[in-house]
């Protein structure tokens, strides 16, 4: 089964960019659908960012105003979130994951302060 470890999660300040990187331990070439999701503290596991290799198609929830970006190369079996203009709402772990999910992986901090 695909394991998935993400990494880049890093203390920044507000205004700053990240770009996270979530690696497979498999190929991910022919995977349709994958996505990004965070955990702030004491709050519920949030979907943040989203892709349709077949379609070929993006999406993120409307609160984020355009902010992250969502992209694969298939060659690296890697998935990226690019962040940009980070706030300090954006603080908390994050993870990728298929969709539907399989086991997650241990996520990746990202602490914004202003």
């Amino acid at each position: 089964q695909v394991q998935l470890v993400e990494s880049g999660g890093d203390s920044v300040q507000a205004g700053r960019s990240l770009r996270l990187s979530c690696t497979a331990s498999t190929s991910i070439e022919h995977i349709d659908r994958m996505g990004w999701y965070r955990q702030a503290p004491g709050k519920q596991l949030e979907w943040v960012a989203g892709m349709s290799s077949t379609v070929g198609s993006t999406n993120y929830p409307d609160s984020l105003e355009g902010r992250f970006t969502i992209s694969k190369d298939n060659a690296k079996n890697t998935l990226y979130l690019q962040m940009n203009s980070l706030k300090p709402e954006d603080t908390g772990i994050y993870y990728c994951n298929l969709i539907p999910p399989i086991p997650w992986g241990q996520g990746t901090q990202v602490t914004v302060s202003s």
